[in-house]
This record gives C-alpha cells, structure tokens and sequence, in this order.
C-alpha cells in the first residue's frame, strides 16, 4: 500500500495532471511548489462519436485559474493538438506570462493564435534542447526526442526536493527522417540521478520497436515509382516527417505536387517558411490549376485519412470536391492506420472511392505505409534503462495503457513496484528530499465540453440529454390551463419526435394523454404550481412510454395559461 501525505506547499514539490492519464489527448502536467506552478503542454481531446455535437474536450482550468498569480511558464514539448491545442482555450480564462515552445510548435502556436486574435497578450518564446528556464524553485533544461513532427523535446526539472524528467512523445529510431535523439544527453541525465520519470505510455502494449520512417519513405517512393497515373496521398496533417517523404518521393519521380485540406495547407506552408523541407515553389502548383496537368504528373496530398466527413478526401470519394474528381486508374494511398473508433468511417471512405474506380493501397505488413510516433513496449523499457528512475509515473495514455507502462517498468529490475504510481488526472504526488508519496490532497479537474467556441463548455447533464434524445427521442406533453380556477381546460396534446412513427402509434399516444389527463385532474384539485404539474407530468408518462416500449424518451411539459389569468396575474 502506498503511502499518503499531506503536502507541504512551503517545502514540497507537487507534482499533478490536469488531463493525459486515463485517456489520449488533452496533455496537461503541472508542478507547483509554494507560488510557484510550471505547466508542460496545453492540448485538447477530439470527441468520441457518442459526445454528439462536441468539437472539443479540454481540461477543467479551474485550479491554474485560482492560482494564476503563480504560474511562471507554460512549457510546450511538441506542436500536436493534444499537446498545443488547448492554449487559445485556457489564454482565454487564465493569463500566461511566458509560453516556451520549440521552433515548429511556436510558428504553428502563433498561426492558431493570430486566427483567434489572442497573439499579442503573450510572449511566446522559443526554445531548443540548449534552452534552461530558471525560477526560484525550478531550473528546467530539455533534450531532443524522436516524434513524428519536428523539435520535439524532452524536459528536465530540477527542484530542490529531486529531479524529474517528463518524456514527452517519443520513440526510438536509428535511422531518423529529422532531428536525432539526444541518446548522450539522456544517458548523462540518468547517470546524474532521476527522482522521478513521467514517461509517454501510448504504445505500451505493441511488443518490440516500431519501424523507421526510413522504412515507411522507402515504401512510399516504391508505391510512386511503379503508379502510372494521377497519386492521392492521405495523411495526418500533423505527421510532418511522413509529408517530408511523401513530398520527396513525389519530386523524384517528376510529379508536381497539390494540397487540399486546411489543415495540411497550414502546417505545409509552415514547413516551407521554416525550411523543414527546402523545396522549389514550382514544385507545388494552386488547385485551380490542378486539371491542366497531366494525371501521371500529379499528386494530390489531402486530408481525411481518418474519413472525417467534411475533410478533402471524403469529399472527394463523394464527388463534391469543387477541383477534383476521381477518375477510373487513379491510385489513393493511405499513410496512416485509422484511430480506434474511425475504422468504420474509414472502412466507408475506402469503399467509395474503389466504388468509382480508384486503387485503394493502405497499411499492411506488405507494404509498410506507417509507423508510429510513440514508443513501443522495448523502446520505453530502453528509455526507463537510460534515465535509472528511483520512481516512476506512466502518463499520456488510457488507464490499461498506464497499466502495463509500469508493468513494463517493473520488468527491467530498476524500479520496485511500489514506487510505481498509477494516476488519474487530480490526484498528486509529493516529492520530498528525494522521495515520491501519493498525496491526501486532490486537484479538483474534470473534461469540459467545448461545443463551437465556447470556452464555457458544457456540462455532464447536458450531453446526458444529447445521448437520451439521440437513443430515446423526445415526447412534448402541451396542457391547456387556467391558473384562475385552477383547472385543465382539455385534453393533453403529445407531440413526438423520435421516439415513436406517430401515425403507427396513434393508439399509445391517446392512452398516454388520458393518463397525463387524469393525474393533472387529481393534482388540480387543490391549488398547485407550474413545477408540481411538469412534475406529475413526467411522473405519470414516463413510467408508462417505458411499460410500452422500454425506452426513455426526454419528456418536456409545455404549459399554456389561459390568456385572461395572464393578464389578471400581470394587473396584480
């Protein structure tokens, strides 16, 4: 059992999630000690299809908005979503005096923040693996780690009470497309003596190391040379080192190269700016010139190789894209794997586009069209070898995830078990004179529901009701009354909508409205209030609709005064 203490914020240094652990995205880690609090990373969760009509899940800011007077630094460790989507969202309610973001990660900041007009409130300051961040209680350093998109960095934090390091994503490959890892620099931080790992758990379940990207570029320059006609390739927008490949492979085989899709447009034309791949301006061409090249001279990079519905790729399996249209002979790579959960969607978009003659080449051992940008189980085995952790906190990852990082963790000798902390986000640990303990004290955190721009969000109760009518449908109860003599002055009239095919099931809803009818006639025969009569409303029909037809449809009174008592209630 491991041991609870309560945390001394004068000598103690606490170390806490406010979104990452039990789930992927939403990355949030903070460490605070007295009036000081370091954040690393502020991103966002996409939405589950079953989150109907969400466009983002963010952490709950409540806490640093409490205690924005402390926080010194955001501290950003790479520029995806789930790590920098979430910055426009918590400037908005909680001021930040400095974000320290790696070169690519602070030009895709600036463009997201220059969107939303929030840019010149911040300072956004960049960092490398030479940077250090110096305040009183905290001296933080970094070192370059292996990702899927450019300087993605690796951070050290040393606090007087031991030194922590927080992986950040990572993987290990030999034969890198970018940046190489810092594998020096890691061994000499754990030699020195690490208190603490926070470590990247996505992938602790996949056995053995993950394929270089070296190995996907070689595939996708094969796939390019034997394609005689027109090349579609759909990726993540955010995986940069796969479009430095795709990009590569189409210059050498003479290809001019077009871009559809927002998002691919923006991170493309900010790896151009940034020289992450130092290509000629000819080489890509404006989309309403895509049609005056010939097929086996072109490839279209495009969105939607999750099968999104509004991204470039489903609207072009549809043949609704304004400036292309698939044509019998045409050749649609897929360099990704789907997300769990967007298989279906994708299975969808797939279909489509071999329905209107495309060849569809996806992901497979034959081919190797992707790999990961997250450690597998040998390679956070070898990162937890080089770093020596006395304690250790997987992170970045759902809770079986978690699990089994630390299983992993316990396998390689170094780390006892009960030094292994399995977290969810709020809880937090102590670190004390070179000791880890869980801590009686709990950070107050939920999900909150971002429907359009609304920092706000919306509430639990509120996406109960979403789900209810998305299963259940909806039955409106309209009640004629008049307050003056306290009666019902007809019938109740049922309106439903999505609940039952109202003309097969015009024999239930009459049942139902003499019922309502009779337990507004008992509840009337004493003076009453509009809350009391919604109340018998609902306690009457719901019972009943799910007698008849085991569902719960939301039901919604809707009460009409007679327009005299109105008016006699508005003279008094």
């Amino acid at each position: 059992m491991q041991e609870k203490k309560i945390y001394n914020p004068k000598t103690d240094t606490l170390v806490y999630a406010l979104g990452g652990l039990g789930e992927v995205g939403k990355n949030m880690y903070c460490y605070e000690q007295d009036d000081e609090i370091i954040v690393i990373d502020s991103g966002v969760m996409f939405p589950d299809n079953d989150l109907l009509g969400i466009d983002y899940v963010i952490p709950d800011y409540t806490h640093l908005i409490k205690n924005k007077d402390k926080i010194q630094a955001l501290i950003i460790t790479h520029g995806h979503e789930d790590h920098i989507g979430g910055i426009a969202f918590l400037l908005t309610v909680c001021p930040i005096k400095k974000i320290y973001a790696p070169r690519f990660a602070k030009a895709l900041i600036e463009k997201k923040l220059s969107e939303k007009r929030k840019l010149s409130k911040t300072k956004i300051i960049e960092i490398d693996s030479d940077s250090s961040i110096i305040t009183k209680y905290f001296k933080i350093g970094f070192f370059n780690v292996i990702h899927s998109i450019p300087d993605s960095l690796g951070v050290l934090i040393n606090t007087e009470n031991g030194r922590i390091v927080e992986t950040g994503d990572f993987k290990f490959d030999l034969t890198p497309v970018g940046q190489n890892m810092d594998y020096q620099k890691i061994a000499y931080i754990g030699a020195s003596g690490i208190t603490l790992l926070q470590s990247d758990s996505t992938n602790s379940e996949i056995q053995g190391f993950s394929i270089s990207e070296k190995k996907v570029a070689q595939s996708i320059l094969e796939i390019f040379k034997k394609t005689p006609q027109r090349l579609l390739v759909s990726t993540f927008a955010s995986n940069v080192y796969r479009l430095t490949q795709i990009i590569k492979a189409a210059i050498a085989c003479g290809r001019k190269i077009c871009v559809f899709g927002r998002s691919m447009e923006n991170v493309i034309e900010i790896c151009r700016k940034h020289k992450i791949f130092d290509v000629d301006d000819n080489v890509f061409i404006d989309p309403d010139t895509v049609n005056q090249y010939p097929n086996e001279e072109l490839c279209i990079i495009c969105t939607g190789s999750q099968g999104e519905p509004l991204a470039a790729l489903s609207r072009i399996a549809n043949g609704i894209h304004k400036h292309i249209k698939i044509v019998p002979g045409d050749t649609v790579i897929f360099s990704s794997n789907p997300i769990p959960g967007n298989s279906v969607s994708v299975d969808g978009v797939i279909n489509m586009l071999t329905r209107i003659g495309a060849n569809v080449i996806t992901n497979s051992p034959l081919n190797s069209l992707h790999t990961t940008g997250h450690a597998s189980k040998e390679e956070q085995k070898l990162m937890i070898q080089l770093i020596k952790p006395k304690y250790f906190m997987p992170v970045h990852g759902e809770y079986k995830m978690l699990k089994i990082h630390c299983e992993n963790a316990i396998e390689t000798g170094l780390i006892e078990e009960e030094n292994c902390f399995i977290c969810g986000n709020g809880d937090a640990l102590i670190v004390r004179n070179g000791e880890v303990f869980r801590s009686l004290n709990r950070i107050v955190t939920d999900s909150i529901y971002v429907d359009g721009t609304d920092i706000s969000g919306l509430n639990t109760s509120v996406i109960k009701d979403r789900k209810i009518l998305a299963d259940n449908g909806m039955v409106a109860v309209i009640i004629c009354i008049d307050s003056r003599e306290n009666k019902i002055l007809c019938k109740p009239n049922i309106v439903s909508r999505g609940f039952v095919f109202i003309k097969e099931s015009q024999t239930l809803l009459k049942e139902a409205e003499n019922i309502v009818f009779d337990a507004l006639k008992i509840k009337m025969k004493n003076k009453t209030t509009f809350g009391e009569l919604k109340n018998t409303v609902r306690n009457s029909l719901e019972p009943f609709l799910y007698e008849k037809t085991n569902r719960n449809p939301i039901v919604i009174p809707v009460i009409l005064n007679h327009i005299d008592a109105i008016n006699m209630k508005k003279k008094s």
